[in-house]
């Protein structure tokens, strides 16, 4: 009888086998093991995932009793931590076709990382440039600050973003921003940045009108410089790792600041627990934006349209209990606050408000939602009301955008929760 050694492989569907290999070869096991469960499951009936089930533990068992294959899956091969360097053409054509070449790119023309340019990159912060700062999931990539400013170069960033990039790739490897999740999800989950406090002003961000859109350097170029950290270091590749269905604009840069000026309640870091006078971001699992225009003067029915429109079957929130987030327009807010309503008002009156019965799920939604839920719910069935956010002080609300009677609804992912970090 032979005797294996610790045996580890991957259980994925046939639709994620690209992904699991990546992850695997990312991560130093090029040789791990795959057990493969034909795709899709949502189309088949009980019989038919019990007979995949018992396939696929088959699967397994012939794997654990391959000791060639447990022998190579304990091996990993080593991670570099260092960039290298590559030599190309002194053009900016043919710069940025070997950047696209080698999947490094967004699709969008680059800025060439020069080791002039890095190294005036660095001049930003007083980090080691070999400084580890994270492992970026999926591929655990180790996230140095020279690798960070590798990509803000990329980007477009000046030095002095390079702090604010540094605590948001710190921020979304925290366990509950779940980046694993985020990153290879079919949904069209992008990484929102929220910033707070004096930095906003001293990088000239935007947070007022058109602060989600485009036109702002600082705005633009951070949320791009961390989708390409999550793509070049997190090895997060389209099609590959990253599974996202349609995705989302968003992914190639999502980002602006609270208009704290004009907030009148707490702002968001202070509402966290930080000095007005530090600077945060905060990184979020967006799904998207759905505008909310309204000319309303009542707060009670600004609410309630606002709570209708959160309210949708088909959402990631409702399974799981969520953290949706309201981006008020400095006017919206102003009637709230005169009507006499803090923060705290108007985040239980969204939640009581946009509750749902579960019964405008499809069945198999609310199947999810009954092996989320239930633990906190007890048997859920289509007359359960459930709640958009597990309390009313998940639902997050800030104020930003300029004129006009427009707030912003953001629904999350459902199975992350928002970091907020301290900029040094």
């Amino acid at each position: 009888m032979t005797k294996l050694g610790p045996l580890a492989l991957t259980i994925c569907s046939s639709a994620f086998v690209k992904l699991g290999r990546a992850q695997a070869a990312a991560c130093g096991y090029p040789d791990l093991p795959i057990a493969v469960v034909p795709h899709p499951f949502s189309s088949r009936s009980r019989a038919d995932v019990r007979a995949l089930a018992a396939q696929c533990a088959a699967d397994i068992a012939q794997l654990v009793a391959n000791s060639e294959a447990g022998e190579k899956s304990g091996v990993r091969a080593a991670i570099a931590t260092r960039a290298a360097l590559f030599e190309v053409d002194d053009d900016l054509n043919a710069i940025n076709a070997f950047i696209m070449q080698k999947r490094w790119g967004d699709g969008l023309p680059v800025i060439p990382p020069t080791p002039e340019r890095v190294e005036a990159m660095l001049c930003g912060s007083a980090r080691c440039a070999d400084e580890v700062i994270a492992r970026v999931a999926p591929g655990f990539g180790a996230a140095t600050v020279e690798r960070i400013a590798i990509n803000a170069v990329m980007a477009g960033c000046e030095p002095a973003h390079l702090p604010l990039l540094i605590a948001a790739t710190s921020a979304v490897c925290e366990c509950p921003f779940n980046l694993q999740g985020v990153q290879t999800t079919t949904d069209p989950v992008a990484v929102w940045l929220i910033v707070n406090g004096p930095v906003a002003q001293q990088l000239n961000m935007n947070s007022g009108a058109n602060c989600l859109g485009q036109g702002n350097w600082a705005n633009a170029t951070l949320g791009r410089a961390l989708r390409l950290i999550l793509q070049n270091i997190g090895v997060a590749l389209p099609g590959e790792m990253d599974r996202a269905t349609q995705g989302q604009p968003g992914k190639i840069s999502f980002c602006c600041a609270e208009n704290e000026a004009e907030n009148p309640w707490q702002p968001l870091h202070v509402e966290r627990g930080f000095q007005r006078e530090q600077s945060t971001v905060t990184v979020v699992g967006a799904e998207g934006t759905m505008n909310m225009h309204s000319y309303g003067k009542n707060a009670d029915d600004i609410l309630r349209v606002f709570a209708d429109t959160m309210m949708h079957g088909p959402s990631n929130e409702y399974v799981h209990g969520g953290e949706p987030w309201i981006v008020l327009s400095p006017e919206h807010a102003e009637i709230l606050h005169d009507a006499g309503y803090s923060k705290a008002d108007v985040q239980a009156k969204l939640w009581e408000r946009s509750k749902m019965q579960a019964g405008r799920m499809t069945p198999e939604d609310m199947g999810r939602a009954q092996a989320s839920r239930t633990a906190a719910y007890g048997p859920i069935d289509a007359d359960t009301w459930l709640t958009i956010a597990h309390t009313p002080h998940d639902i997050a609300i800030i104020v930003a955008g300029g004129p006009g009677a427009h707030t912003v609804y953001i629904p999350c992912f459902g199975n992350t929760r928002s970091v907020t970090k301290s900029i040094d």
